[in-house]
């Protein structure tokens, strides 16, 4: 798949129907649900894109690109209830073909406009009713056992919302991973969490049986970071850098990631710069285009997309860091760098 194409639809988007879409929640994704060559992919789902969709393949106005395209088919775990009364659609929703992801607490100990990431949507989900604000032990396992016996699902992640207590929401996941895990065991799991201020909790998550673990900075500039997340941008990098490495010797190397997003405003020579330094770690670096999806204060602010050709650029040379080290996104247990679908670094070799 040639990386100039792959990065273009993931700023560009394509004009297509998707059954599977994630319109708002933590993080950087507003897209629908698509299989590219058969990869997993998110791609915005925009009616002004010049891509579109026949006989599933992507055209552009008359030119055959040479990529097929398979919308994700809505699953059947959706039309499912919990025994306690919510529907599964509103405990984890179907990522790609075969990932199921959840928030595991939709709410945000920083999501006041002032601390706010400026990016993500964490708790809009709420407001129409799409999730419910915190998801049980419970109904995550009788979510995931359905997901995976009925759509064929092959890993599960679990993030959270920041919360006020030290851990800032690890423990939580800890309960969760647990319960999953005896109800599907050996389900390839991975967890997300901001550096939690007893890294003792690492230990406790791989011990509750998790495959993986983002630990997400968005940004390694400090500039970036109280611009456009203040309330996270709060956290100094030296506690991500602790926790990375403590995470690295939990779970291994290269089952440790962070998010980087191309579009904020960092010098693209020091992000990559930065995500070298990562893969020396032995974490991870998963650059993805940041997107100015509905509801975000970065989309009401008029913050554009970053150019396709800044997106290759960066995830191309990323990818070529990553080689060089061993270092592949398909060699991750689980999680968002294992499925790649926000970004561009598989077409890239990373």
């Amino acid at each position: 798949m040639s990386v100039d194409l792959r990065s273009d639809l993931a700023v560009r988007g394509v004009r297509v129907a998707t059954p599977v879409r994630r319109p708002a929640g933590a993080g950087p994704s507003d897209d629908g649900h698509l299989v590219i060559d058969g990869a997993n992919a998110a791609l915005p789902i925009d009616p002004a894109s010049p891509y579109e969709v026949r006989d599933d393949r992507v055209w552009l106005g008359d030119t055959d690109t040479g990529l097929s395209l398979q919308v994700v088919r809505r699953p059947r775990f959706y039309d499912l209830t919990t025994a306690d009364g919510v529907r599964y659609e509103q405990i984890a929703r179907l990522h790609g073909a075969d990932v199921l992801a959840t928030t595991v607490v939709q709410t945000c100990i920083r999501y006041a406009e002032d601390q706010r990431c400026r990016f993500c949507t964490i708790e809009e989900p709420l407001r129409t009713g799409s999730t419910v604000a915190a998801k049980t032990p419970a109904q995550l396992a009788e979510v995931a056992e359905a997901a995976v016996r009925l759509d064929g699902v092959r890993q599960m992640v679990l993030t959270t919302g920041t919360t006020a207590g030290p851990d800032r929401g690890a423990r939580t996941l800890v309960r969760a991973v647990r319960a999953v895990l005896g109800a599907v065991p050996g389900l390839p799991v991975q967890v997300q969490i901001e550096p939690p201020g007893d890294l003792a909790v690492l230990d406790d998550l791989r011990a509750a049986g998790a495959s993986s673990i983002g630990i997400h900075a968005e940004s390694l500039d400090d500039e970036v970071r109280r611009r456009w997340m203040p309330g996270k941008g709060s956290v100094p990098l030296a506690e991500y850098e602790a926790a990375w490495d403590h995470a690295v010797r939990v779970f291994g190397r290269n089952q440790v990631s962070t998010y980087l997003l191309i579009g904020l405003g960092e010098d693209p020579d020091e992000l990559v710069a930065g995500a070298a330094g990562l893969i020396r770690r032995g974490v991870y670096p998963f650059v993805v285009p940041f997107r100015p999806m509905a509801g975000t204060l970065a989309r009401r602010d008029g913050h554009p997309a970053p150019p396709p050709s800044l997106v290759r650029d960066v995830s191309e040379r990323v990818a070529a860091l990553l080689r060089a080290a061993g270092m592949l996104g398909a060699d991750q247990k689980a999680g968002c760098a294992a499925c790649g679908a926000c970004g561009v670094l598989r077409a890239a070799g990373g």
